[in-house]
């Protein structure tokens, strides 16, 4: 845990913040490779100093059934001057363990590493997968670059992501988009001198609203503390002066679906309602500019037999979070994916992120269960 938090690997969609988790790619590889995984490094496409990492021990046949360990190498930006104690050094206060990632979520592969290490090379009759990926906190390029012939030989994961122990079987997605109004500036004692961009961003708010509560009014699912689909406005910026028709305004919304609800889909009917309002007449014009690719919905069926299984050696029934993973992507490769890890999601993202001592144990004897029930027994 100390020297993963200690090898900053900070992702931000703002370059400035940016920065290559190569150093922690080439620390796990080091430990896997000394306890006998097979160790493959994947560099993503198009983005220097980020990879993948790969590691398996046990038979890698295609269709042989194994568990993959999945987490996330990154961690967010961080403000230094509302840390109590250095971000990349470990602290431990009161049986908290303090740093950056210790929570979200770089403990889970110290963690996930002690436990393999007690089992034997000729003990895996299944393969085991330590998986960890890069930029799940920007783009989600690390899970979204994978492939099932990478993971043929696995069929179970495990994302270690902070649930407090309990088990979580889906998820609402994210989708994050910006709404660009262009008009015309001109002197505001007449109107005619210009097109205001800020009036046309208030037809567009009115009809996001509307189409708001039409999803809210179809989509309930009550598993979720939040029963239906969410959209919030986060932010609206537009016009330099009182005196001047406003010619560029811009928001941007936030949407998190349910289970069931296809971004694609969603995406494509909130353009055509959006454009409809604020046709291309020569006065106004609307960009709508997707600010990510977006995070699926996840779900893993309640009744599926490896929901069964993490809910008994848990001793939790699984549960419905708000917040998104990479899930959804190893649900589409074909494997059966639960999230469950130690530290809660209240931590994540903001200083004095800690994880709690006395939650480690118990998640080591988790995995330690899970592991022999699917990989040596």
């Amino acid at each position: 845990m100390r020297a993963l938090i200690g090898t900053p690997s900070v992702s931000s969609t703002n370059r400035q913040h940016d920065q290559s988790n190569l150093p922690v790619i080439n620390l796990l590889a080091e430990w896997l490779g000394n306890l006998g995984f097979q160790v493959s490094i994947q560099p993503l496409a198009e983005q220097n100093g980020k990879a993948n990492l790969i590691a398996t021990i046990g038979p890698q046949h295609k269709g042989a059934n194994g568990l993959v360990l999945s987490g996330h190498t990154d961690t967010v930006p961080y403000d230094d001057s509302r840390w109590q104690q250095d971000p990349f050094k470990l602290t431990e206060r009161d049986n908290k363990f303090y740093g950056l990632g210790s929570t979200d979520m770089k403990s889970f592969f110290a963690l996930a590493i002690d436990t393999a290490a007690k089992f034997k090379t000729s003990d895996f009759k299944r393969p085991l997968t330590i998986l960890a990926t890069a930029d799940e906190e920007s783009a989600m390029s690390g899970a979204q670059s994978l492939s099932r012939e990478q993971l043929q030989h696995a069929q179970y994961a495990i994302i270690g992501e902070p649930t407090n122990l309990t088990p979580v079987r889906m998820h609402k997605g994210v989708m994050m988009e910006s709404l660009i109004v262009t008009g015309h500036a001109g002197h505001s004692s007449n109107p005619s001198l210009g097109a205001s961009a800020t009036e046309g961003m208030h037809q567009i708010i009115n009809e996001l609203l509307s189409w708001r509560e039409e999803l809210q009014a179809r989509h309930q699912h009550p598993s979720f503390e939040v029963s239906s689909p969410t959209l919030n406005i986060g932010s609206i910026h537009g016009g330099d002066n009182p005196n001047r028709i406003c010619s560029h305004c811009e928001t941007q919304i936030d949407i998190r679906p349910l289970p069931g609800m296809d971004i694609d889909y969603l995406r494509a009917d909130l353009q055509q309602r959006l454009f409809k309002v604020l046709p291309d007449d020569g006065k106004l014009k609307l960009a709508y500019r997707p600010i990510f690719c977006g995070v699926p919905p996840f779900e893993t069926p309640a009744d599926a037999g490896f929901t069964r299984l993490v809910e008994s050696i848990s001793g939790k029934p699984a549960e419905a979070v708000a917040f998104g993973t990479e899930a959804p992507y190893l649900n589409k490769l074909g494997l059966d994916t639960i999230v469950i890890g130690p530290g809660s999601i209240d931590q994540a993202h903001q200083a004095n992120e800690f994880i709690p001592g006395e939650q480690i144990e118990p998640y080591c004897h988790f995995l330690h269960r899970l592991i022999q029930h699917i990989c040596i027994n």
